[in-house]
């Protein structure tokens, strides 16, 4: 199984792996988010992929089949969904949209509560900083450091668009890797499935 690269420092401390809410499927087949004691964060299919020391700290992030259809889902118009591909047991990145223009690409984590964009990319998307606010962000060592919250008017996945949004704009130091992380502020807003057999993540709007 391939690991992520290392980006556990850089997770806010108030970051809560909480569990999606996901389509109904069995224990068997749920995609498991879990964090080894190096600090590395790993997806796994099924708990029995999940070391059983750190089993009590793994969790769900998805579903290796998509949900059935709704009968009533035909009935009226739906809001957009947003699929995107992935390659399992490596880190899932996005193509994100930000104000309908230019894009970012972001890691996706169930485990940060925030979602956090390099200052860089933010201006020169042309994000305005008139009305930010400094605020505090504190990693796992505990030490915080000062960053600015901006408001986004829409972060977009291949369609599936949440908006207006606070982000805050702080370099997370992934390089090359990508612009930032992509957190339960926007993914909240959206039902996780993830198809691991064809490598789908999608993202349907509550």
């Amino acid at each position: 199984m391939k690991r992520w690269g290392r980006h556990s420092r850089l997770l806010l401390a108030s970051a809560l792996a909480l569990a999606l809410p996901l389509a109904s499927a069995s224990a068997q087949s749920a995609i498991y988010r879990w964090v080894d004691g190096t600090g590395d964060v790993h997806y796994s299919q099924g708990v029995d992929s999940v070391p059983p020391a750190l089993r009590a700290g793994a969790t769900i992030i998805g579903y290796d089949r998509p949900p059935e259809p709704s009968p009533t889902a035909s009935a009226s118009p739906a809001r957009p969904s947003g699929k995107v591909t992935f390659t399992p047991g490596q880190a899932i990145m996005v193509t994100a949209r930000i104000n309908g223009s230019g894009s970012a690409n972001l890691m996706l984590d169930t485990g940060a509560s925030r979602t956090v964009i390099n200052p860089s990319v933010l201006s020169a998307l042309g994000v305005s900083y008139e009305n930010a606010r400094r605020t505090s962000l504190k990693g796992v060592t505990g030490d915080p450091t000062d960053v600015d919250a901006v408001t986004l008017e829409s972060i977009e996945v291949d369609g599936a668009r949440h908006g207006p949004l606070v982000v805050l704009s702080h370099d997370t130091g992934f390089g090359a890797k990508g612009d930032g992380l992509l957190g339960r502020d926007y993914l909240d807003n959206f039902t996780i499935t993830i198809d691991n057999t064809t490598g789908i993540l999608t993202l349907t709007p509550k």
